[in-house]
């Protein structure tokens, strides 16, 4: 069944127990829907699906209204209810590949022709029904290609420092400038803006990329745009009971990471890492509302020492608990620990994400086992009932013994905590969290290919037997054939996306699709990519030297870590060269 025609909550069911929802009347204001193509409980959960909410309705000029993919049929605006034909802009919140899909059936279920090349010729201005579609989110600056043929303009960055002068821009000259005049209007003014009708695509023998035709009026490349600074840090603008983190207020602690760890597309196209002060997160927390005593801080590094001190002392004089996404096993401090206590979390995840420090060096994860022990111990000490690890099999070099040494590390973490359980008179129960590698855009590992889907199924079945044994400790994997087509989709192009399209259109299965329009998955997902190779994502520009990509992937093959950037000092990546 066609999850759009099942039975959803009503939009009263949501609102009713949301805070911060906001509700304009359209007189005189320009609409504008913000969509995020999956369901409500995981889109309200998104900070940056949450910060441009709040940013576009603070403009005066406009009104900004949510879509969901699980809404009604046709899909409805959460908070009056109108289609989606009723607005002239539509803004994309885009998160993961697997949702370009969901993308496409909104559109097709909203009456919106999905190509924006058809909806540009049938309308001499973008309005109601024929809407200028613009692309956000992290998905679409690692690799908007899949989803160029029906997005007019994408915003490659952080939205902050771009989106309402964009926005205002656009508001001058929507109803009087033609598609094309418009969006040429854009580049010329705006850097990180990305119109993907602008650059042609010229494919060679075995239909791999040679050459990207631009347009003069475009840049060669779209540089990604950076908020340097945040005096007052990104934190929930809704909350609600039944988001993904329920009645939780987020705060981010930065963005981007100095690890490097060779896998993760977010390490890379968040550089250079920023950490927010302390008055930036103290000033974020100081919006919450009063009745919500939930905390947690997002970011992929912890705060400095100092700050989270200072972080600490104001969440426990407002009686607040705490909670993180994950903590980096190298970085649970005794003061960490001692906050943890105090905020009674019962759960933590930690990350080891190679099973062995031999493929712990290859993917330049930068933590021992000793590391992993000793975080483990520590925050049984401090009182958590539930430890996840979150590991990833088919990563590259990868062997059976890689996976025999997962198990025996989940067994001493098991072993160190019942050690701690029967001083303390509680027991820790874990969860093996274990997901197949993906190949993402823009890390040193997009050269190298994803494992065959009969390895990765042996794996699973070894490491279920391995577990078996254990006692107080499950697993939960991931299915290799959904991370496959994530990897379809993770360094697809365009013809990908309109694959994607032809799909929807003809109700066949993805593969029968791909293998109708000539389109060979495995190579898309399995092939090895060579050092000269152009790639379709490489109209962004984020500054990396793709050279330094290379290296670090002939490191990680020779098993050769990489020490953590130092945004003062280095040099090695390009970032911070200009």
């Amino acid at each position: 069944m066609n999850p759009m025609r099942q039975r959803q909550p009503a939009a009263h069911d949501f609102l009713a127990s949301e805070k911060g929802t906001q509700r304009k009347k359209w007189k005189g204001l320009l609409p504008v829907a913000l969509i995020f193509p999956n369901r409500y409980a995981l889109g309200n959960s998104n900070l940056g699906f949450q910060l441009v909410y709040a940013l576009v309705n603070s403009l005066p000029g406009f009104v900004c209204e949510r879509f969901f993919y699980h809404d009604n049929h046709p899909p409805l605006s959460l908070e009056s209810g109108r289609p989606l034909r009723d607005f002239p802009i539509l803004l994309c919140s885009l998160s993961f590949e697997q949702d370009f899909l969901n993308l496409l059936t909104l559109f097709l279920a909203g009456g919106i022709e999905p190509l924006a090349e058809k909806r540009s010729a049938n309308s001499s201005r973008f309005r109601p029904g024929q809407p200028l579609i613009i692309g956000g989110g992290v998905a679409s600056f690692i690799n908007p290609e899949p989803l160029a043929p029906f997005v007019d303009l994408f915003v490659v960055g952080e939205a902050e420092p771009i989106l309402p002068q964009l926005m205002e821009h656009i508001a001058d000259y929507l109803a009087v400038e033609e598609p094309e005049a418009l969006l040429k209007r854009i580049v010329g003014e705006f850097s990180g803006c990305y119109v993907p009708r602008f650059y042609t695509m010229h494919y060679g023998e075995g239909g791999i990329l040679n050459r990207i035709e631009v347009a003069p009026e475009a840049q060669i490349r779209v540089r990604r745009v950076v908020l340097e600074k945040s005096p007052v840090a990104g934190h929930s603008q809704l909350l609600s009971p039944v988001a993904e983190f329920a009645d939780l207020f987020l705060t981010e602690l930065g963005r981007g990471c100095s690890r490097g760890c060779r896998f993760c597309a977010a390490g890379f196209v968040y550089r250079p890492p920023r950490l927010w002060s302390a008055e930036s997160i103290l000033a974020a927390l100081a919006e919450r509302p009063e009745d919500i005593k939930r905390v947690g801080l997002l970011g992929m590094e912890m705060a400095r020492a100092e700050d989270l001190a200072r972080i600490a002392d104001y969440l426990l004089r407002e009686g607040c608990s705490l909670s993180f996404s994950s903590l980096r096993a190298d970085a649970i401090s005794d003061e960490l620990c001692h906050l943890l206590k105090q905020s009674r979390l019962k759960s933590a995840a930690i990350a080891p994400d190679g099973g062995s420090e031999r493929l712990r060096r290859v993917i330049n994860k930068g933590i021992s086992e000793q590391d992993v022990l000793c975080a483990a111990e520590a925050l049984a000490r401090a009182g958590i009932n539930h430890l996840k690890l979150y590991f990833m099999i088919g990563l590259p070099t990868e062997t059976k013994e890689d996976l025999a040494e997962l198990l025996l590390l989940t067994d001493k973490v098991r072993k160190a905590l019942l050690r701690v359980g029967r001083e303390t008179g509680h027991m820790v129960n874990i969860t093996l969290s274990v997901n197949s590698f993906v190949p993402k855009a823009w890390t040193p590992f997009q050269f190298h290919g994803f494992a065959p889907l009969t390895a990765l199924k042996n794996s699973i079945k070894f490491l279920r037997q391995g577990v078996a044994g254990m006692a107080n400790t499950r697993l939960l994997v991931d299915q290799p054939g959904n991370a496959f087509y994530q990897a379809v989709l993770a360094r697809g192009d365009r013809k990908v996306g309109l694959a994607l399209y032809d799909m929807l259109q003809s109700g066949k299965n993805w593969r029968q699709t791909f293998k109708g329009c000539g389109i060979d998955p495995e190579d898309y997902a399995m092939r090895q990519r060579g050092q000269e190779e152009l790639f379709p994502w490489e109209i962004i520009e984020h500054g990396i030297d793709r050279q330094y990509l290379w290296t670090e992937y002939q490191k990680a093959l020779a098993e050769k870590s990489t020490i953590a950037c130092d945004t003062q000092r280095c040099k090695r990546c390009g970032v911070c060269n200009g």
